[in-house]
Order: C-alpha cells, then sequence, then structure tokens
C-alpha cells in the first residue's frame, strides 16, 4: 500500500498497472453490472419492507445495498484510475463493512422463525437470540469499521495500513465464528423441530405451526442467504490475512466471484424468500389436526 502512496501521481499512461495496490485495471463491465444489481436489491428490499410491514429487516437490508454500491463506485473509481487510493479505499472499506447488516437481517429472522414455529423447544426464547447475535453482529461492524477508518487514515499518511488490516480481519473473524455459531443453532432448532413434531402426531397436539410452502420458501433462501455470506467471510479472512501483497488481494476473478457474486446472491435470495409473505396471516395449528384435515 506504501508503494501506491509513494506513487500517488501515477496514472495508467505513466506507470504500469503493477505498481498500483490491485496489480490489475478493475473490470468496468463486472463492477457496473454488480453495482446496478445492489441498487435494484435496495430499491426492492425498500419496498419490500413497507408493503409486508417489515421495516426493521426492509431499512437493515436497505443500508446493507447502499454500502456494497458504494463499495463498486469505489471501484468504478479504480477502474479510471487503479493508482487512486481513494477508490481503493472506498471499496475495500464499503465492501467488507455492508454484508455485516445483511448478517443482521439474517439473525433478525432465526427470532421470528422460533416465535413463529415453538419457542418451547429451543435452547433460546426469540429474544435471547436477539440478545446474543445482534450484538455481536454490531461488535463485528465496529471492529471492521475501525479498521477501516485506521486504514484509510495510515494510507494517506504514507504508512503502513498493517494494523488497520489485522482489526478488520479481527472483525471479519468474529464474524465468521458468530455465523457458525448461528449455523449450529439453527441446525439444532431444525432437528428438535422436526422430533417434536412426530412426537405430537403420536401423543397430543402441539402449539408447533405446520410449514406452509410460503415459510418453506423463506427458510430455504435464508439458509442459503446465510451460507453465502459465510462463504464471502471465509474468503475475505483469507484475503485479508494474506496482506496488501497477497495473491488473493490481486486476484479480481475470485473476488468477483466470493465476494460479488455471494453477496448479491444472498441479498436477492432474501428478496425472493422474504420474510413477509413467510409470516403474514399465519393461525396457530395444532400438528395432529392440521395432519387430519
Amino acid at each position: 500500500m506504501s508503494k501506491t502512496a509513494d506513487e500517488g501521481d501515477c496514472t495508467l499512461s505513466t506507470c504500469p498497472l503493477e505498481s498500483s495496490v490491485y496489480q490489475y485495471r478493475p473490470s468496468l463491465a463486472a463492477n457496473t453490472t454488480l453495482l446496478v444489481l445492489f441498487a435494484i436489491a435496495m430499491v426492492i428490499h425498500a419496498f419490500q419492507g413497507w408493503r409486508w410491514k417489515q421495516l426493521t429487516f426492509g431499512i437493515v437490508m436497505a443500508i446493507g445495498c447502499f454500502g456494497e454500491v458504494a463499495g463498486y463506485v469505489g471501484r468504478i473509481i479504480s477502474w479510471n484510475n487503479p493508482f487512486d487510493q481513494n477508490g481503493f479505499l472506498a471499496q475495500i472499506c464499503a465492501l467488507t463493512i455492508a454484508p455485516a447488516f445483511f448478517a443482521a437481517a439474517i439473525y433478525l429472522c432465526i427470532s421470528k422463525i422460533v416465535a413463529h414455529l415453538g419457542p418451547e423447544i429451543s435452547w433460546l426464547s426469540p429474544r435471547q437470540y436477539l440478545w446474543i447475535f445482534i450484538p455481536c453482529d454490531m461488535v463485528s461492524l465496529t471492529l471492521q469499521g475501525a479498521g477501516g477508518g485506521i486504514s484509510s487514515v495510515t494510507s494517506q499518511n504514507g504508512d503502513d495500513p498493517i494494523v488497520g488490516s489485522n482489526i478488520m480481519i479481527a472483525g471479519l473473524s468474529f464474524q465468521v465464528f458468530t455465523l457458525s455459531l448461528f449455523m449450529l443453532l439453527c441446525a439444532d432448532y431444525a432437528f428438535r423441530y422436526m422430533k417434536a413434531r412426530k412426537s405430537s402426531r403420536q401423543s397430543s397436539p402441539s402449539q408447533l405451526r405446520t410449514i406452509t410452502p410460503r415459510f418453506r420458501l423463506f427458510v430455504v433462501c435464508l439458509l442459503l442467504a446465510t451460507l453465502c455470506i459465510f462463504i464471502r467471510s471465509v474468503y475475505r479472512v483469507i484475503e485479508l490475512a494474506g496482506g496488501w501483497e497477497g495473491e488473493l488481494v490481486h486476484d479480481e476473478p475470485k473476488f468477483i466471484v466470493l465476494e460479488g457474486v455471494m453477496v448479491i446472491l444472498a441479498v436477492f435470495l432474501l428478496n425472493v424468500g422474504h420474510p413477509g409473505p413467510a409470516f403474514d396471516g399465519t393461525q396457530v395449528i395444532p400438528v395432529e389436526e392440521k395432519a387430519e384435515v
């Protein structure tokens, strides 16, 4: 990074691409496509949040999409001039932080799912899921934001941004840990739910809700979106751990697939499987009674 700072007057016509932080010229087509897709998803999420009265979910998703748009604006600036530190720092900070908002939206959903299907079979109450995972996500977001800010300041001063990078890595690593714990608890709840439904058919009716087709679509999309965010977070930890001169930092195809494609898939999956229709107008029906209909 300091190499780029020392060559702040570089342009495409005066310096080789290898002198830039990227060591390549970002793809205008790929980054513009992702920018447009995130902008579209942002509008859809804002509308869906209003339409289905899921305002918190909609706002959090829209903020995350806005961060993605800002990040890809930075990459388009870098296409124009790969030596421009402002473009590089804008994309590294925004694209690192934005998915934390998508993770927060996912955590909001598990609380609703448990309250909807049957809180009595869960290790944690619906509120406890929020008390655990939302603060964890805020810690991750704070670390990533602080690391990005420190990296930006030190880079602008021509110093080594290693301290800021390490803080960002810590935030991303904590996000990976939190997502791993989240997925384990989701798997445990799914097992308990299926076991409870099986038992209820053999004994007395329970107040567990049955899973409607719309709810099933929501859960499948939520699980796939979580997996996409998890894959992306693991990739970013490995990428940043390699340093600014590491192989992954200079590999745009991997970045587009493991960062851009993974995140936009997660965002659109949560458009398709939006929680609003899944929870709209459902009534609690004993499992046995429903099975007999």
